[in-house]
């Protein structure tokens, strides 16, 4: 469990699932994830099982974010194996999603720097990468408010679209926080 001023980022509860569900059948808030298709209660459930399948394997996975001061489900951030994109590997990425109502409010950004700050602190991870399909600008401001610097573009061979990936090494996640 991580806190930070206005998030608790937490690892997953039966009630996250129909929150969560709501977040991932919005068409706006999945328009940048692989081909932009939304996902069921069902796809919801089965993807919160996987997470905490790689919590327990990896050490690390997605946490639920919630707000502190409501207790309400935002959406998630934290980190996986980006297997969709197998020319990054081996990488450790970190990423977001939030519900539209926590858009602009630099939710995505305390929790992501949570993340970060956990698996090079915690996790004593050396390098983590981020992956923003070309066009999601507000995932890639956020990237670099990490300090992440963008490393190349390619294709997710997932879905064919164009992605860019931005890294961070420690050394210089050190250098940045001091």
């Amino acid at each position: 469990m991580l806190k930070t001023p206005r998030l608790l980022l937490r690892r997953w509860r039966e009630q996250d699932v129909a929150p969560l569900a709501a977040i991932n059948a919005d068409p706006e808030v999945m328009r940048w994830i692989g081909d932009g298709s939304v996902r069921d209660e069902q796809q919801t459930r089965s993807g919160i099982e996987a997470v905490e399948h790689e919590w327990e394997a990896q050490g690390f996975g997605l946490f639920a974010v919630e707000i502190r001061s409501t207790g309400e489900l935002a959406g998630f951030t934290g980190l996986s194996i980006p297997g969709f994109l197998p020319e990054v590997l081996p990488a450790v990425e970190v990423g977001w999603r939030l519900g539209r109502a926590h858009w602009g409010q630099c939710l995505a950004t305390e929790a992501a720097a949570a993340a970060v700050r956990f698996g090079f602190e915690a996790r004593g991870l050396e390098r983590i990468v981020s992956i923003a399909q070309v066009g999601h600008d507000a995932s890639e401001r956020i990237m670099i408010k990490l300090g992440m610097q963008l490393f190349g573009e390619t294709v997710d061979p997932s879905c064919g679209r164009r992605v860019r990936i931005f890294g961070l090494s420690s050394d210089r996640y050190v250098t940045t926080t001091r």
